[in-house]
């Protein structure tokens, strides 16, 4: 069984519908396999994730299995970075495999398939050029053309994809097509592509193979193979799901004449063993993941990448895993995003405030808390000793005791921010002014004395009195304070960056453009904020990289994954705002 998160109880989708019905009957004798099938030609973004949580979701409820395939049979595109970098996000968000194996494992089963399918008749060797086989397919209104060489006979089929494999064709010279039906309604059975001749280098099986099988003969075959009992996928193979079942229904007729494997006898009998065809497996479609504000397209996400939109896969701003680790996403918000979404047949766009409001769910019960100031002014507590030095106590959580606390040195001279003081203060400012006073949090009142401008006009230094009698923040006279500000001592402080991320888009949908416009024309200059010159409170000298935390009265951020260097260069990264989008849209809906 998959060693998988828990998960809420939650009404149950249609897939686990499905799989209820399936056990009712006895069907896979109550056996649930599923898998997550990525190809390593890219990184994950968090529509995988919602295919990850979902088929690693099933093998939980269900006390059944989930393998970790990679469909790599295209080694032009495909890479060993990309298979490190899906297994440590599968891992990172929680999940572990059953199994770990790739379409290239069954390289040379799927090539005896392939045989066997010529001995059976159902396909042949294509010697038309693309730009022919395009215009001989047809149209939805209009049946496809033949090709001259559709009825070749095994003889001469086997011989020229025997010769396909041996390497003595270039590239393009021919491809193996499955033979169904050229006036089939759905297009993709007019004659598919089944394998394909490419001399390139696989990142597993180097230059053993010089033909590669192609996708949608591969992918029902494999999950036949490895006993896989629901095969789920996103609303755009749905169009596939014939071409699926016609590659697996077809090898379990073959597998009744085991007289055709000939030579292949040893696969037979390897096939003949497997529980995938005893009960095949049955594909079906769920909607994608949209998310307002993004894009989720993998040629889209790699042109950010290679026209330098974004710093890499890594970015904070993209919507790959990676990215919104590096950011501060935790895998428990990941997951619960994944499951208030839910499981549907049709597409919709979620509002990306759900997936900040799920991340603020998460840290606002687990992240510690700090003081940081982004924007800061000096204060000076005029009638403080010039010496003098307080520590006050605070605790890391102010609802959990457990997570203990950190001291915090209090001296003459402080940072504030500067939006915490104003100069002409309207009535509802509740902050610093000239007269008010304010709360220093945990520390004491203060009030403002007065204030310098240097000769552009820019305010300098603020100048307050405290009161002693108010240590810890709170006044022995009973006296009410409505403002509550946050600092650090200058002499104690240490100097940090901070990145404040925006969506990286200035639109909800990047994907529907205006004519004559890319949706790398949307891409906003000011999805990134940096603050060089911000001071926090010493504590936070040694944090680790990728800490989750909170900057009191400011946001979640992360210390970087990549900069942020413990007792030297602190780099944070703003994950969400403490003000909650998603709840003020929630109310709207509700109203």
């Amino acid at each position: 069984m998959s060693n998988t998160p828990e998960a809420p109880e939650r009404g149950k989708d249609f897939i686990r519908t499905i799989i209820d019905k399936d056990n009712q009957t006895g069907k896979y004798d109550g056996r649930v396999h599923t898998r997550f099938p990525p190809e390593p030609n890219g990184y994950l973004h968090i529509g995988h994730a919602k295919s990850i949580c979902l088929n690693f979701g099933l093998a939980r409820d269900y006390q059944g299995k989930c393998n970790l395939r990679f469909d790599d049979t295209n080694p032009v595109k495909e890479d060993v970075e990309y298979v490190d970098s899906i297994k440590e996000d599968v891992s990172w968000l929680g999940f572990t495999w059953d199994a770990n194996f790739y379409a290239s494992d069954y390289f040379e089963k799927l090539y005896c398939i392939a045989e066997l399918f010529i001995k059976m008749g159902k396909a042949y060797v294509d010697h038309q050029s693309a730009d022919e086989i395009r215009a001989n397919r047809g149209t939805l209104k209009e049946p496809g053309t033949d090709s001259p060489h559709r009825d070749r006979s095994v003889e001469e089929n086997l011989a020229l994809f025997r010769a396909m494999r041996a390497g003595e064709l270039p590239d393009g010279a021919c491809i193996l097509r499955g033979k169904i039906d050229m006036a089939a309604p759905n297009v993709m059975l007019r004659d598919p592509a089944l394998y394909r001749i490419k001399h390139a280098t696989h990142h597993r099986t180097g230059d053993v193979w010089c033909i590669y099988p192609m996708y949608d003969f591969t992918h029902g075959l494999s999950d036949a193979i490895e006993g896989v009992t629901h095969s789920i996928c996103t609303l755009e193979f749905e169009n596939n799901r014939p071409l699926y079942d016609w590659c697996v229904d077809t090898l379990m007729q073959g597998l009744r004449m085991p007289a055709l494997f000939g030579r292949n006898a040893a696969v037979y009998e390897e096939l003949a063993a497997l529980p995938g065809f005893n009960e095949r497996p049955y594909q079906y479609e769920f909607a994608r993941l949209n998310i307002t504000g993004t894009v989720l397209s993998k040629r889209k996400l790699i042109q950010l990448v290679q026209e330098g939109f974004v710093s890499g896969w890594d970015d904070p701003r993209m919507p790959t895993i990676c990215g919104l680790r590096r950011r501060g996403f935790t895998p428990y918000s990941l997951r619960d995003f994944c499951d208030r979404i839910g499981v549907a047949k049709s597409d919709s766009t979620v509002e990306y405030a759900l997936l900040e409001h799920c991340v603020r769910q998460d840290l606002n019960d687990r992240a510690p808390r700090y003081l940081g100031v982004m924007d800061p002014v000096r204060l000076v507590i005029e009638n403080y000793p010039e010496d003098g030095l307080d520590e006050f106590t605070m605790p890391l959580h102010p609802e959990d005791e457990s997570m203990g606390s950190r001291v915090v040195p209090f001296t003459r001279e402080l940072w504030i921010e500067r939006a915490d003081f104003m100069e002409e203060a309207p009535k509802k400012f509740f902050r610093l002014a000239p007269g008010r006073e304010v709360r220093l949090r945990f520390a004491y009142y203060v009030t403002c004395t007065g204030f310098d401008r240097d000769a552009d006009g820019t305010i300098t230094e603020i100048r307050a009195t405290y009161d002693p009698e108010t240590r810890g923040g709170w006044s022995k006279d009973g006296r009410k304070i409505k403002g509550t500000l946050h600092w650090v001592s200058t002499a104690h402080a240490l100097r940090a960056e901070v990145r404040n991320y925006a969506n990286l888009f200035t639109c909800d949908n990047p994907n529907a453009v205006e004519e004559g416009k890319s949706f790398t024309d949307y891409v906003d200059p000011a999805s990134l904020e940096v603050l060089a010159d911000c001071w926090v409170e010493p504590a936070l000298a040694r944090m680790e990289p990728g800490v989750n935390f909170q900057f009191e009265r400011t946001g979640y951020f992360c210390s970087d994954t990549r900069d942020h260097v413990p007792g030297g260069r602190l780099v944070f990264n703003r994950t969400a705002t403490l003000r909650d989008s998603w709840a003020k849209i929630q109310q709207k809906s509700d109203g």
